[in-house]
Formats: structure tokens, C-alpha cells, sequence
């Protein structure tokens, strides 16, 4: 927006706005070095600042995934885990007779899956069944009369027969090894609902809050302890969006809070740039990853990022 004085009048981007009373003058000019004031300025080359607050990258609630009484909480406020690490355990004695229910079941149609003796059965009597047509149809062909057509054709039946009877048996073992695999998804379902009866870390961090205690009754997804990582965390704030010149995500960082004696600094990287921008303040939600290897920053804490641009 440009304005220049001409006199009592005044010229705006083009428009020439014609003598006016002193009054009115005044009152233009103020509203325009208003706005003008209004609009973010920043010299080229310098970083930008954006007020935020800190927050954990990661945190969680976490939850129980069995329902069932708390047996026991092995781990206390404040105390540091590493990820898989059990935070809490239910009472797991009817999951452990599942398991071994289950692999009594498995067992036994694994018996039943390798049993080949009705295959081997089957097998034999067609062979002996074959052998005897075979025998029969040498005898004709030697003695038109020593055995008669019907006798002939119940030895055929008999070998188709049997025939039939040994694909039937392979067939009911191969259904039988099928029934054998279900089992032993069984099995697998059941060793996992017992696994569940643990309460375990997702990630390493630092018991911040245990919400269950020894004894009650915890339904499926109630939290039981919640879990943060302060390793890293997670600085957000809004930046006016008229600074938006170039993208800055992946740009590196640097955190200010406090000051004199308790001023702290450390470095980190920004990570996301809202797509969004709010109409009415006309800024942009943005925030940045910070590397808070000592944990001496706390979630919570307030203060400033240096974006270099």
C-alpha cells in the first residue's frame, strides 16, 4: 500500500482522495501509519522468533488390554523405563489355563494330523484288491470259463471301491492337519491374552502418573499409569503468516526460556508448517522437534524459538 501527500489531499495506491478539512486529514494519515504499523516487519537475513510452549513428543495413557483385577504395579512415579519394559500385571491365572488347555488341544490334533495308519490301511487293501483282479484277468485269459463275469465284475467293484476308501482317508487327513493349524492359532490367541495381562512401556520415558492401584478391578482400555518421553519435546506456537517467505520445515532451531542465571538454550529442528491459517489472526500453527538429552527442560515451559531462515 503506498500514500503520498499532495497538499490538503492525499494519494492512495493510484487514488487521489481531494481536499479534505484538517480534521479528516489527520485522521487518515493516523489510520494508515496504523495499519502500516500493523504488518510484521522483519529484515532481511535475520532470524524468526515465534513465542511457544513445551509439550512431550511423546506421551501416552497407557491402558490395560485385558479386563481383570490389578495384581501388581512394578513400577512408581517417576521412575525411568525403557520400551517394553512391564509397567503393571493383572491377574493372568485363567489365562494361564487357556495356554495350557490350548496346547493339550493342539497336541492332541497334531497326533491325529500325523496319523497315517488309515492312509496305510486303505493303501494296502487296494493293493491286495488290484493284485487279486490281476490275478483273475491272467486265469481268464488262460481258461476262458475257470472264473465266471460276475465274480470279475465284484473284484472290479472291489478295487474301485477301495480306491475310493484311500482317497477318502488322505482327504481326512489332510482336513485333520487343517484342524491342527487352527489349534495351534489357538494356542497362539491364548498366549497372547496372557501377554496382555502385562501393562508394558510402548516407548521409553518417565512415569509420570499411575492411575490404578493394587486390587481394583480394570476394565479393557482404562489407562493404568501414563508415560512420557522427555528426551525430546515438542515446542508449538503460531507464526504471523505474512513471514511465511519460504518453507521452513527441516530448517534448524534454537529454544530460549528464562533468564539471567536460569536461561536455557538448545537446539532442535522444525517439523511442521500448518497448511492452515487462521482468518482472523492470519497465522500459521507451527512446531518444532527439541532434543532434551539431560532433561534438564521441562514440559510446560514457556518461551521462544529462533527460526533461521
Amino acid at each position: 500500500m503506498a500514500a503520498r501527500c499532495l497538499g490538503q489531499s492525499l494519494q492512495l495506491d493510484g487514488f487521489l482522495i481531494e481536499r479534505c478539512d484538517a480534521l479528516t486529514y489527520q485522521r487518515l494519515l493516523f489510520c494508515l501509519f496504523s495499519i502500516a504499523a500493523s504488518v510484521p516487519v522483519t529484515v532481511q537475513g535475520e532470524p524468526l522468533i515465534v513465542e511457544v510452549v513445551l509439550s512431550p513428543l511423546d506421551a501416552a495413557e497407557v491402558p490395560a488390554q485385558q479386563t481383570g483385577v490389578l495384581k501388581e504395579i512394578v513400577v512408581k512415579e517417576g521412575a525411568v523405563v525403557s520400551e517394553g519394559e512391564t509397567l503393571a500385571r493383572l491377574d493372568s491365572r485363567q489365562a494361564k489355563l487357556d495356554v495350557a488347555k490350548a496346547d493339550l488341544e493342539s497336541a492332541q490334533a497334531e497326533a491325529k494330523a500325523t496319523n497315517r495308519i488309515r492312509v496305510k490301511f486303505a493303501e494296502k487293501s487296494l493293493a491286495v484288491a488290484q493284485a487279486e483282479l490281476e490275478r483273475s484277468q491272467e486265469s481268464i485269459s488262460q481258461f476262458a470259463k475257470s472264473i465266471s463275469q460276475s465274480q470279475l465284475d465284484v473284484e472290479r467293484l472291489t478295487v474301485e471301491k477301495l480306491s475310493l476308501e484311500a482317497a477318502q482317508a488322505e482327504h481326512e487327513l489332510e482336513l485333520d492337519q487343517f484342524a491342527w493349524k487352527l489349534k495351534q492359532q489357538e494356542v497362539a490367541e491364548a498366549k497372547l491374552r496372557l501377554a496382555q495381562h502385562e501393562v508394558q512401556a510402548p516407548f521409553a520415558g518417565t512415569v509420570a502418573l499411575i492411575w490404578a492401584r493394587r486390587g481394583e478391578w480394570v476394565e479393557l482400555g482404562a489407562p493404568v499409569v501414563r508415560l512420557v518421553a522427555i528426551d525430546k519435546l515438542r515446542a508449538e506456537g503460531f507464526l504471523d503468516v505474512d513471514l511465511l517467505t519460504e518453507n521452513l520445515v527441516g530448517k534448524e532451531i534454537i529454544f530460549h526460556c528464562g533468564e539471567g542465571d536460569q536461561a536455557t538454550t538448545a537446539r532442535g529442528t522444525l517439523r511442521f508448517v500448518s497448511p492452515e491459517m487462521d482468518p482472523v489472526t492470519r497465522q500459521v500453527r507451527v512446531w518444532a522437534e527439541i532434543d532434551n538429552p539431560s532433561g534438564e527442560i521441562r514440559a510446560g515451559q514457556q518461551g521462544t524459538l529462533e527460526i533461521e531462515k
